[in-house]
Order: C-alpha cells, then sequence, then structure tokens
C-alpha cells in the first residue's frame, strides 16, 4: 500500500521516515482559519480531517494510506495558529511568556475503507521571557509556519520550564501513537 503523508512540514516527514522506508508528500492546500466560537479541539481535528479528504479526493487514492495531521497551540482557549508576520509571532510569544498553554497535535489515516483519527494533548509552560530573548528569538525566523509562533525542537526550546504529555505531539506529530496506529492497517 502506498503511503502519502498530507503535509509539507519537514518535521512530520522526518518523523514519519523513522517508522516508515517510502512514502510520498502531497500537501494539503486548505483554509485554515478556525469558525466563529469553533472549540481548539474541534477546529485540529477539522483541519486534519480535511488535509486527509482534499489529498485523497485529488486522486481517488483507491490503493493509498493518507496521513494527515495538524497542530494548534491554545491559551485561554485562544487558538494560536501559524503567525502571519514578526510582529504576529511577537505577539503570541508575549501571550504564552510565563504560562502554561496546550498543544493539540490530530492526526488522521485514511484509506479507502477506513478512517483512524488520533487526538494528542500536551501541556507545555514557558518560563517568564524577556523582550531580548523573544527579539533574539525572532530573529531567527524559527517562528515562521509553525502554530504558536515557536518550534520546541528549535531555538525555543529555552523558553520551555515543563511539558506534560507526548513531545513528539508538541512537534506535531505523535510518532508513537502513529505507528500503533499503522499496525492496525498492515
Amino acid at each position: 500500500m502506498k503511503i502519502i503523508l498530507a503535509s509539507q512540514s519537514p518535521r512530520r516527514k522526518e518523523l514519519l521516515a523513522h517508522i516508515v522506508s517510502e512514502f510520498e508528500i502531497e500537501p494539503a492546500d486548505i483554509d485554515e482559519t478556525p469558525f466563529p466560537d469553533e472549540l481548539p479541539v474541534d477546529y485540529v481535528r477539522r483541519m486534519a480531517e480535511e488535509k486527509a479528504r482534499t489529498v485523497w479526493e485529488q486522486k481517488e487514492k483507491k490503493d493509498s494510506l493518507v496521513i494527515a495531521s495538524d497542530t494548534t497551540v491554545v491559551l485561554n482557549q485562544e487558538i494560536m495558529g501559524k503567525p502571519e508576520d514578526m510582529a504576529e509571532a511577537e505577539v503570541m510569544l508575549k501571550k504564552l511568556s510565563g504560562e502554561t498553554h496546550t498543544v493539540y497535535t490530530a492526526v488522521v489515516l485514511k484509506t479507502k475503507e477506513r478512517e483512524e483519527r488520533i487526538l494528542a494533548e500536551a501541556h507545555v509552560t514557558f518560563y517568564p521571557l524577556t523582550d531580548e530573548e523573544i527579539n533574539r528569538y525572532l530573529e531567527t525566523g524559527d517562528y515562521a509556519d509553525k502554530a504558536g509562533a515557536y518550534g520546541i525542537q528549535n531555538a525555543a526550546s529555552v523558553f520551555v520550564k515543563e511539558i506534560s504529555g507526548d513531545y513528539y505531539s508538541i512537534v506535531g506529530f505523535p510518532i508513537g501513537a502513529v505507528n500503533q496506529a499503522l499496525k492496525t492497517f498492515n
């Protein structure tokens, strides 16, 4: 069975390569705007489902397994997606400073016969951040294309005081849960 990763994330590609030797990449182009009053868990699930469905329907992948994933950062029920620019990233990081937030990652594995859904939840506490720390981080450009404006595996790792939950779900791909789900498709 051919496996297709519906993502352009280099982190998801790298992690999937640990458990699958061959796969194709076909990113899904979808509108990632939350619905008004949409709960964060519903939002992240909908994004993963829409990505899987979009890639599946592009070429009717009858003999394929499509894997789609989405991650969002949530602070006080506010969904923090990918920042549009450095100014928005700065606002996000200032909000996260000294706070505990939740990271949700949803994964959908889809074949012609069935869909398997995964929802991973983790909690991350940041140390209080100085303006200098935030600006130094923003200058790296690492905030771009990352929910909540940070990648825990890179320069922002120094912001993290504590995590609870699956580290890899914070990175954006709960590899252990995905591996277990993949076993059920063989």
